[in-house]
């Protein structure tokens, strides 16, 4: 089962959450805009392990970032299911959080 970190607002968090509930992967969803020590405890992980170094570079969120029972922290779930032979779902709304849409 992972975690994972993420917030209800980012499109990108939202696929996530449609892949892993349509695939059935077990995972737990942390939203971090509604819990102050979870914002903590996030951003605590993202400025410590060195998975986010490209993300902090390029002045990204980090989001939704998934930790596995190891503890090992990765980013690209997309990635995960395409290993397992899982195509990614897009939701119809799709959509960016980022300034120039490109992406969270």
């Amino acid at each position: 089962m992972f975690t994972v970190y993420g917030s209800e607002m980012c499109p990108d968090c939202v696929a996530l959450k449609l892949n892993f509930d349509t695939y059935g992967i077990e995972y737990r969803f942390i939203d971090i805009n509604k819990d102050l020590h979870d914002l903590a405890a996030f951003l605590a992980m993202r400025d410590g392990d060195p998975v986010f170094d490209r993300c902090r570079e390029i002045h990204d969120i980090g989001l939704p970032a998934l930790v596995r029972a190891d503890g090992t922290v990765f980013l690209s779930w997309e990635k995960y299911l395409e290993e397992k032979g899982l195509a990614v779902l897009v939701p119809e709304n799709g959509g960016a959080c980022s300034i120039d849409h490109k992406g969270c």
